[in-house]
């Protein structure tokens, strides 16, 4: 139990330090340096355990009900982590780059955002794992990272390596690539393309963010008639 504690302290000084990271990132006009670093830590770090320490009830009784009914169990756990990953998958962008003043409103905007944005979100996150998805197993894959994902709400920092991880583990057998060659390539490609992903996600979000489907297109057609 005591590890637990400890593990999820750390996590959450890890994935704050990285969104305050993408944030300045984001926003700087300058290269960030070792001084970014040290000072990012601590930030969001409540936020992140406040995300975490929602999720940790519903997801301990439903890790208990599986141990009791293995069947039933599984399909409610899975269904309910599938749930947490889709409708909480912005959570990481709305800590760093929306205001609240709660848990609950992190969850209520990112829930808002999904229903509004789906489409334009989702997308590139289909397309990234789309070897994945059309393998052999990909169902069981695509079932698998969305459940380790979703226990977090993206807010797990191995998980933030495990989509790039298997997402380019994907591409790399779709080209042929024995397992011996990725081992290399996955060593040195999964933590930049890591931070691509965040970084990408951080301005796909601001983009999207207070505006609608119908705004966009009304702004586009006028910029065109410019």
């Amino acid at each position: 139990m005591a590890g637990g504690f400890l593990l999820g302290i750390v996590n959450a000084l890890l994935v704050g330090s990285t969104l305050r990271l993408i944030e300045q990132s984001l926003s700087a006009s300058r290269t960030l340096g070792f001084k970014d670093v040290t000072e990012s830590f601590g930030h969001y770090f409540w936020d992140v355990i406040g995300v975490g320490f929602v999720l940790w009830l519903p997801t301990l009784l439903l890790d208990m009900g599986l141990q009791a009914n293995p069947a039933y169990g599984q399909f409610l756990l899975s269904a309910f982590l599938l749930l947490v990953f889709i409708l909480l998958n912005p959570a990481p962008e709305v800590i760093y780059q929306v205001r609240h003043d709660s848990t609950l409103e992190v969850f209520k905007t990112s829930y808002e955002f999904v229903m509004e944005h789906w489409v334009e979100w989702f997308l590139p996150f289909v397309l990234l794992i789309l070897p994945v998805v059309l393998s052999p197993s990909g169902l069981q894959e695509f079932f698998s990272l969305s459940g380790r994902a979703g226990r977090g709400a993206g807010l797990d920092f191995l998980q933030i390596l495990m989509l790039p991880l298997t997402a380019i583990g994907g591409w790399l057998s779709y080209l042929g690539l024995d397992s011996e060659g990725q081992e290399i390539v996955l060593l040195f490609l999964t933590p930049p393309v890591a931070m691509a992903i965040l970084l990408f996600r951080g301005h796909l979000f601001a983009s999207l963010h207070g505006s609608s489907r119908r705004q966009r297109l009304f702004s586009h057609q006028y910029d065109t008639r410019q």
